[in-house]
């Protein structure tokens, strides 16, 4: 024991902990920001639900997709200069998305539509984001000893997930002390913070002698090699299903709450998810271990699924909590087997582009997600008034979704390729 703490206290250079740390509050940032928009896009902006519900999407969505690039970029420029240039981006994009409706914005209104311009906005801090994950990451991975690295990335999961429980419960407060466009102006004052903390505190890890960066025709190469594995972008577009389902909860369930459960504090409410990984995630891993990853994958997206039918029972603060609790446990079983079968999967050398790829799914769940959502929140809650029927509607989607997966991991995954 003692052992291991001298080895984890040396194990560290300074740059890993100036790095994590700023996560917590990049992830404290995007979270607050996420759990509040759609609601302050539909109620303080006016937007009607399905406008809100898509915006929100594509503000969720743009960041994962954006991830894939990020990576080739962070380490083309340097991981001081990314995360820098990435707190500075975001930091300036939670104060525009807070100013939308604010008269200091009047003539640009003017030059366009509403939508559009909050398009636009909201798409900004995709950029930032994008450079924040890759260069944390490879922080964590240059700046640790190999006899701690496997904690080290244990420190990275737990400081996303600190702040991913903060984000919402600043959202909370917010909503119910403050103006509705003070959280994103916390938000941006957070990650503004962690800009001057990167500029004064943090160093450039020595690159290994052995670690080559890959020129830009081999980045090309390696993206369409992935491209030309038709199965295994089969599978990204099958599981995107599962995030169409998990992304509910911050794109169609806070303006669902404010209408049925008015009482509820939304982002409190969404605080369940994030609470319930840091606290099960060992527990739940411990007892799934012996199933074989895809099958992980298939069982958490089913009972993610399955979350929703609580809260269609019985709309209500109780039903709502106890419906992101089976949401988090489906995503506790899945969401490490899922990495470990990409990261299997990936072909040696291209672990990095499989790897940027994995986030894909998530980022066209939220596209995807906040259209779909907003229809079928207009169908069934604004023109027939049966908000049971929406979250019947959201589970089956998960349930074809397991099916699906069901039918590529039986007839598809392991087929042979035909000549």
């Amino acid at each position: 024991m003692l052992r291991t703490l001298t080895e984890v206290r040396g194990g560290f250079q300074r740059p890993f902990w100036i790095a994590n740390t700023t996560e917590i509050f990049e992830r404290l940032s995007y979270y607050a920001v996420f759990s509040a928009l759609a609601l302050y896009l539909n109620q303080s902006l006016g937007f009607p639900t399905s406008l809100a519900a898509s915006l929100s999407g594509l503000f969720g969505g743009a960041v994962w997709v954006m991830a894939i690039f990020g990576g080739a970029l962070a380490d083309r420029i340097g991981f001081r200069r990314a995360l820098s240039t990435a707190y500075f981006i975001l930091a300036c994009a939670y104060v525009l998305v807070g100013s939308i409706g604010a008269p200091w914005l009047a003539p640009v209104r003017s030059l366009m539509p509403l939508g559009l311009l909050a398009g636009v906005i909201l798409f900004l801090p995709a950029l930032g984001v994008a450079l924040v994950k890759p260069s944390v990451v490879g922080t964590t991975a240059r700046a640790s000893n190999d006899n701690v690295r496997s904690i080290g990335y244990s420190v990275y999961y737990t400081m996303v997930n600190i702040g991913s429980t903060a984000g919402p419960f600043l959202a909370g407060y917010a909503h119910a002390h403050l103006p509705p466009q003070a959280v994103f102006l916390l938000a941006a004052l957070s990650v503004a913070l962690m800009f001057f903390v990167v500029l004064f505190f943090y160093k450039e890890p020595r690159t290994q002698a052995t670690e080559k960066q890959p020129t830009l025709s081999e980045v090309v190469a390696n993206f369409g090699t992935v491209l030309a594995n038709w199965r295994f972008v089969l599978f990204l577009l099958i599981f995107s299903g599962y995030w169409i389902v998990f992304w509910q909860q911050y794109l169609i369930l806070p303006i669902f709450l404010a209408k049925y459960v008015p009482s509820a504090n939304s982002g409190y409410v969404l605080m369940t998810d994030p609470a319930i990984v840091i606290t099960c995630t060992v527990l739940i891993n411990t007892v799934t271990r012996r199933l074989p990853p895809f099958a992980a994958i298939t069982l958490g997206t089913l009972i993610t699924s399955l979350g929703w039918l609580v809260i269609a029972t019985h709309a209500n603060t109780l039903t709502a909590v106890l419906s992101l609790a089976v949401l988090a446990l489906g995503e506790i079983i899945q969401s490490p087997r899922y990495y470990e079968y990409i990261s299997r999967l990936a072909p040696a050398g291209q672990q990095g582009t499989y790897m940027g790829f994995a986030f894909l799914p998530i980022g066209i769940g939220s596209f995807v997600g906040g259209i779909f959502s907003g229809s079928i929140y207009h169908r069934f809650c604004e023109l027939s008034n049966q908000p049971a029927q929406m979250w019947i509607v959201i589970t089956a989607v998960g349930i074809a979704t397991a099916a699906l997966l069901w039918i590529y991991d039986r007839f598809i995954r392991n087929a042979p390729a035909s000549n």
